[in-house]
């Protein structure tokens, strides 16, 4: 399988879309310097709490007040509390590795036990805000790597479970024992069956390190405040999917460029040849064909072969996604046989759409009736197989007697595209547009205005590709009159994003020349 991530940054937003064989399989959208992502560390102040829920309202910064429920707080909540009120001004502070830990906290307590209002707490973002929710929080604190997930207050290491070799695991406890201090465990993650003795132990250094450095950004940040920030979007993705599959890694941003191909240097400098700058003319995704793909996101109806396809509906209690043949079982004899065909081939679509759309709760398959046993066993066991791969924790029951597949699938962040209706750019909902005839006139309005009073000798429009098309067209075009016209050189790039009758006028660094 080759894998490629193509990283789009612009003013307000970083775009990064993975590809499995040219084909869109995640598309992840993080805002610019919005903070508040999965892994974020925060010294936060607890706003109410709420016997009913035993649960706790928590302010970390965020324009809604964060979420903790009791289960969250982790076993070792006391011994983390005593931490951070040891860290205040005019306190010295305690360390990990030479602290008495206090005893695990009861499963069945109260949170009013442990958390009053206005007290300070040490809090990790578990689960991003979404729509009208606030972040969600535990305080079990954990710091990912590469190889290991370092876990504080225990001394306990664990294992991945896809690790199956005895003397693998071996190997693996013996370097973590040999490097981890007292009071620190790790979570040795399925990347560490690769990796050799130094790198792992390099990582195991790096998140202790990266831990004292949160701990002691407590005494000098009064809370609400961000102790340690979680790594960009894209640089999570490598550190969790890097390996040789990779192809290439391709950023149009320079500053991103830098900070990606520094990453993967640090953590397998033989990889740093498949981190590329974009120079191209084209938008990047317009390049590698992901613009036409994410559009798949808003569309209700997704085709498959043979004219077969599916219908994906949202609603606030669950999705429901329904397999219909089309005219399939027309030109089949056994309608059995076309099923099950149909089913497998919409089984490896939905796999997709659910970590495309990051569909997440309850979802509901209704697929084509299959009366043998055996067959609907065998769809069972592909769709478990094609779900393997979602990074996503899910769990996938058997078809019941209706024919229906039941997933659940958690979801952390918020949906790259949260709703299928928006309002139009091009009539900002009046349903009504300047006929496009008039277009060119508008065009050329403009370029008369910019050269003439403006005395601009560079204009680049941005256009959809229909009218760079129509500008572009014949060897005396509308581009070339312009240009001799006004004496000056007029370059034209198509962007699938831009709407029909949409035009930005752009100076050589890429500025806006008219700003609506």
């Amino acid at each position: 399988m080759n894998k490629e991530l193509i990283v789009n940054v612009n003013p307000t937003e970083i775009s990064i879309a993975l590809c499995e064989d040219r084909v869109l399989v995640e598309l992840n959208k993080e805002q610019c310097q919005t903070g508040f992502a999965v892994g974020d560390i925060y010294l936060g102040k607890v706003r109410k709490i709420m016997p009913g829920l035993n649960a706790a309202f928590v302010n970390i910064g965020h324009e809604k007040d964060a979420f903790i429920h009791y289960l969250d707080l982790g076993p070792q909540f006391p011994s983390l509390q005593r931490l951070v009120n040891s860290h205040q001004p005019s306190k010295r502070g305690l360390r990990v590795e030479t602290m008495k830990l206090d005893p695990s906290i009861d499963k069945q307590g109260k949170i009013g036990s442990y958390l009053e209002v206005g007290q300070t707490v040490m809090v990790q973002v578990a689960k991003e805000a979404i729509s009208t929710k606030g972040p969600r929080l535990t305080a079990d604190i954990s710091l990912a790597g590469r190889n290991v997930v370092l876990v504080p207050f225990t001394s306990k290491v664990f294992l991945s479970q896809k690790i199956r070799s005895s003397e693998e695991k071996k190997r693996l406890k013996r370097i973590a024992a040999s490097v981890l201090p007292l009071n620190f465990g790790v979570i040795i993650r399925t990347a560490a069956v690769e990796a050799k003795d130094e790198d792992i132990e390099h990582d195991i250094r790096t998140q202790i390190d990266r831990w004292r450095k949160t701990v002691q950004n407590i005494r000098r940040k009064p809370a609400p405040a961000l102790l340690m920030g979680e790594m960009s979007r894209a640089n999570t993705i490598i550190r969790d999917t890097l390996n040789d599959s990779f192809s290439q890694i391709a950023v149009d941003d320079e500053a991103m460029f830098n900070d990606i191909r520094n990453y993967v240097k640090a953590i397998d400098p033989e990889m740093t040849k498949i981190v590329k700058l974009y120079k191209g003319n084209v938008p990047i995704f317009d390049n590698f064909d992901i613009s036409k793909q994410i559009k798949s996101l808003f569309a209700k109806y997704v085709s498959l072969r043979r004219g077969a396809y599916l219908i994906i509906e949202r609603t606030e209690a669950m999705n429901v996604i329904d397999v219909n043949s089309g005219n399939r079982t027309k030109a089949e004899d056994n309608q059995e046989q076309t099923a099950l065909d149909v089913n497998l081939a919409a089984a490896k679509e939905i796999a997709r759409q659910l970590r495309l759309r990051d569909l997440g709760g309850i979802v509901i398959i209704d697929f084509i009736d299959l009366h043998k046993a055996q067959n609907r066993q065998t769809l069972y066991d592909e769709m478990v197989r094609l779900m393997a791969t979602d990074k996503a924790k899910h769990t996938v029951l058997p078809l019941t007697k209706f024919g229906l597949m039941q997933i659940t699938r958690q979801r952390v962040r918020p949906v790259a595209v949260e709703d299928v209706s928006d309002v139009c750019p091009t009539c900002n909902g009046t349903g009504k547009i300047e006929p496009t005839v008039l277009l060119d006139k508008k065009i050329e309005n403009q370029i008369s205005f910019l050269t003439q009073d403006r005395k601009q000798k560079y204009i680049h429009l941005v256009v959809s590709p229909y009218v760079a098309t129509f500008l572009c067209k014949g060897l005396w075009s509308l581009r070339r009159r312009w240009q001799w016209r006004y004496k000056a050189r007029i370059r034209i790039t198509a962007d699938q994003s831009v709407g029909i009758v949409d035009v930005h006028y752009r100076d050589r660094k890429g500025k806006d020349l008219i700003r609506k």
